[in-house]
Formats: C-alpha cells, sequence, structure tokens
C-alpha cells in the first residue's frame, strides 16, 4: 500500500500483512499426501487472495513437534510440506517476492532425545535450501513449543551456519517472546518496569540471533528455559 505524505510530496510504502497457519502432525501414518495436498493450496490460495488486496501474506505450514520421531523424520516431513506448497504457490501464480515463510524448524519430537542447536540449524537449512525458492526474501520461524532460549539459540546457529541461505532468517516467535515477560508482569502494575526490561532482554538476544553474534548472555528472566510445549494441544 502507498500513502503519499502531501508535507513533503514524497511517496512512503507502508506494509500490511496477514497470517494463516496451516498444521499438520508427524505420526505412523501422518501427515497423509492428501493432508499435504489440500493445505498448501489452502495456504497458496490464501496469498494470492492477500497479494489481490494489498497485503504480504506470511504463509505458515507448521509441523507440530508432539510424538516420538528423530529429527531425519521431521526433516523428511518438512521437505516434502515446504515443497509441496512452493509448487501450490508457484501454480497459483504468487509473487514470492511479496511473501514470507513462517516455518518449523527442523527438531526431534517432544518425546525424543534432544540434539545440539547446531544438529537443529544444519538440518533446517538443509531442508529449506532443498524447498524454498531464493526469491522469498526472509524465513520468519515459529518456536514451535521450544524454550526462548531453545528458540533464540537455534536461530543463532542457522545464522553462523557457513553455507547458501539466500533469504532472511529472522523470528517471528509469540510465545518464545512473551513468556518471561508475562512472568514477570504477573498482571500487576508494579511489575511492569520488571517486564518491559524482559521484554528488552528477549527482542536483544533474538536481534543477535538474526545476525549469528548471540553469545547466550542474555538476563534470562524467569520462565526463559522453559519448554512452551503443551502436549495433544487441539487447535
Amino acid at each position: 500500500m502507498a500513502l503519499a505524505n502531501d508535507a513533503q510530496s514524497t511517496t512512503k510504502l507502508v506494509h500490511v500483512f496477514a497470517k494463516w497457519r496451516a498444521v499438520l502432525k508427524i505420526g505412523a501414518t501422518e501427515p497423509s499426501e492428501l493432508a499435504i495436498h489440500e493445505n498448501a493450496y489452502g495456504l497458496a490460495r490464501y496469498a494470492v487472495i492477500c497479494q489481490e488486496n494489498g497485503l504480504v501474506p506470511i504463509v505458515e505450514p507448521e509441523i507440530l513437534v508432539d510424538g516420538s520421531h528423530d529429527i531425519e523424520k521431521c526433516a523428511a516431513v518438512t521437505e516434502r510440506v515446504l515443497a509441496a506448497c512452493y509448487k501450490a504457490l508457484n501454480d497459483h501464480h504468487a509473487i514470492l517476492e511479496g511473501t514470507l515463510l513462517k516455518p518449523n524448524m527442523v527438531t526431534p519430537g517432544s518425546d525424543a532425545p534432544k540434539v545440539a542447536h547446531e544438529v537443529i540449524a544444519e538440518y533446517t537449512i538443509r531442508a529449506l535450501q532443498r524447498t524454498v525458492p531464493p526469491a522469498v526474501p526472509a524465513i520468519v520461524f515459529l518456536s514451535g513449543g521450544q524454550s526462548e532460549e531453545e528458540a533464540t539459540l537455534n536461530l543463532n546457529a542457522m545464522n553462523k551456519l557457513n553455507t547458501k541461505k539466500p533469504w532472511s532468517l529472522s523470528f517471528s516467535f509469540g510465545r518464545a517472546l512473551q513468556q518471561s515477560t508475562l512472568k514477570a508482569w504477573a498482571g500487576k502494575p508494579e511489575n511492569v518496569g520488571k517486564a518491559r526490561a524482559a521484554f528488552l532482554a528477549r527482542c536483544k538476544a533474538n536481534s543477535e540471533a538474526t545476525l549469528g553474534t548471540y553469545k547466550g548472555d542474555a538476563t534470562l528472566g524467569e520462565g526463559a528455559s522453559e519448554s512452551l510445549h503443551v502436549k495433544d494441544y487441539k487447535y
């Protein structure tokens, strides 16, 4: 959308965003090809409708972390889903330069052993390299039930990785930005300053993570290291 500034006779661009989230789960027979196809085409149709109306679509295919699958399984499913999404976006003639992707990070299931941040970074970037066109300007990750600090450290590891990354890698965390802030605030006016400090610390850490310069030295507020995963949450 373009808004004219009469005082200075210049034009300012104001980007208005919309977001659509499609959720898929890993299981013995999930996600099915039908589920992948229908969710991909729903996301693509939404993206085109957004662009036809002057909005920037955030495309969010999320693979839930629930399960005992390993990171290889998550990577394989993530690649299938992203490949289907970009086929659908191209079939619908979406302008990829005018979209953002909001995917899950490639991680083991919530009931599987954890792996190092560097391993998550490697698997995630490889899945993206295989499926996401370089025309997409930015990939903004969801946290997927990770703790605030885990999500930040994983994003930082991705940006430190020395490999081809034609997109900007950033964050679009919800819970992983606000958990420690909400705990610090606790709904009490006298805690507003404390909550602001917690939020600023989290924002600074994630800002550094987008550059690959986060040292893991953020002042961790209460809840920053707690898992945000809710098992079998029904959407």
